[in-house]
């Protein structure tokens, strides 16, 4: 298994832990992945969580850039004043600390959410009203298209 796929709802421990889902912590485990890097995610009240070839996507992204430019300063704010590393305890559970919650409205529950080389934490509602946000636009997309394709030129 090399992909994050699917997702689960796991309950916060009254220490503020979430047990991380045992298909996500198989796929950290064949990576050789002992530290989580985490991000805020742009534009989503979600986390970005993954090894270290998370943070070298975003690293290589930014050394394309000039680095006393605005865009470098900016993916450079975002992959490390945004970021953080997570360490799992022995029990495979991770830390719901301030800087995942005031992020993405989490309280006492989680969504782990596969997004192939990378899994996202979100609220449980929040992500469900995402999800249908998502499969609205897919579908528009896909009857627009299905339209466009049967309209005579």
């Amino acid at each position: 298994m090399e992909r994050f796929l699917s997702n689960a709802i796991n309950n916060i421990d009254a220490k503020g832990r979430v047990s991380v889902p045992a298909h996500f912590r198989q796929v950290l485990a064949g990576r050789g992945v002992r530290e989580l890097y985490a991000l805020q995610a742009i534009g989503h009240p979600a986390i970005d969580v993954g090894g270290m070839d998370l943070l070298e996507r975003y690293e290589a992204r930014m050394a394309a850039e000039d680095p006393f430019g605005e865009d470098y300063a900016d993916m450079s704010l975002f992959a490390y004043g945004d970021g953080a590393f997570l360490k799992f305890d022995g029990e495979g559970r991770i830390m719901i600390s301030d800087f995942i919650r005031s992020h993405t409205g989490i309280t006492d529950r989680v969504a782990f959410v596969g997004r192939n080389h990378f899994f996202q934490l979100w609220e449980p509602s929040q992500f469900e009203a995402y999800r249908a946000e998502a499969r609205a636009r897919l579908t528009a997309r896909r009857l627009g298209r299905g339209a466009f394709e049967s309209t005579p030129e």
